[in-house]
């Protein structure tokens, strides 16, 4: 199955890249997901394979900047039109059929954005799902690196810098899969001064939008990432105060990337049990 791909135009102007897969059969639901701050809707066509065979209309976003899109490459405004970016493509899509189940999916950093439009929107999803999220980052560049980015932000803000993630085996321990992220020619390795410090600016917005969301909430951690904060994340989400479930899967033997996990790994079964069983209860009178 190949997917289907389109430009969805922001309200700004920019446009950027949406990958879908269709369901051969009935719709049982949508998702929407959300990719990390250095990967792209092309790490990930497997799982979303496998979700369209289960039922699922899968749209994958590439972020502004990111994957596909070319234009204003690893920038972006602030993470508001970030946020809103999502934002616009979800209303769009619930133009039509707006009582299909819908389920977010964010990936690393995606998982930012994945909870920033939870709370905005609490009535809108089924249900979110965090893989690896990056809400408490255990990689960080160091202090100085910190300090020219924040000044860089306001004299240079289109001023690149490395992201501090480019070593292939932060994600996975496969060696196949390490080449590929080595020579994918659409991931992103830099990103400007303002992206960066808008992230960092990110992180304190989001503090104040935990207790906001409504929607299950699942979450996904990798015992062996080397590139969030496990147990500072399992901590965050008793900020959760307001959501209807919450559940945690922990994989003690996997690396950040669950796709790239070897095959018969539980973690998109497990994704796909969880759809089911929130939309076993959307039915339930």
């Amino acid at each position: 199955m190949a997917a289907e791909v389109s430009l969805f135009r922001a309200t700004d102007g920019y446009e950027f890249y949406v990958h879908r897969y269709r369901p051969s059969g009935p719709t049982v639901a949508r998702v929407v997901v959300l990719h990390g701050i250095r990967s792209h809707a092309g790490w990930y066509e497997a799982s979303c394979q496998k979700l369209a065979d289960d039922g699922y209309d899968v749209h994958f976003l590439d972020r502004r900047g990111s994957g596909w899109n070319t234009a204003r490459r690893g920038d972006c405004p602030s993470f508001l039109r970030l946020i809103d970016d999502v934002a616009e493509f979800i209303l769009e899509l619930r133009r039509t059929r707006a009582g299909l189940p819908l389920f977010l999916v964010g990936i690393s950093w995606g998982g930012k954005l994945a909870v920033a439009l939870a709370a905005r929107y609490p009535t809108i999803f089924s249900g979110i799902a965090l893989l690896c999220p990056g809400l408490k980052p255990a990689v960080q560049p160091p202090w100085t690196t910190r300090l020219r980015i924040a000044l860089a932000s306001r004299l240079r803000p289109t001023k690149l810098f490395p992201i501090p993630l480019n070593e292939p085996e932060l994600f996975t321990a496969s060696p196949a899969w390490q080449r590929f992220i080595d020579a994918d020619r659409f991931g992103l390795r830099q990103a400007t001064a303002r992206f960066l410090f808008n992230s960092f600016r990110f992180d304190r917005f989001l503090r104040r939008e935990y207790r906001k969301v409504t929607c299950p909430v699942l979450l996904m951690l990798a015992g062996r990432d080397r590139i969030l904060n496990n147990a500072a994340t399992r901590k965050l989400l008793a900020k959760f105060t307001r959501s209807s479930r919450i559940a945690i899967i922990d994989y003690p033997q996997a690396q950040h990337t669950l796709e790239f996990e070897p095959a018969g790994h539980p973690w998109l079964e497990d994704l796909m049990v969880a759809f089911r069983r929130e939309l076993a209860g959307d039915l339930t009178p």
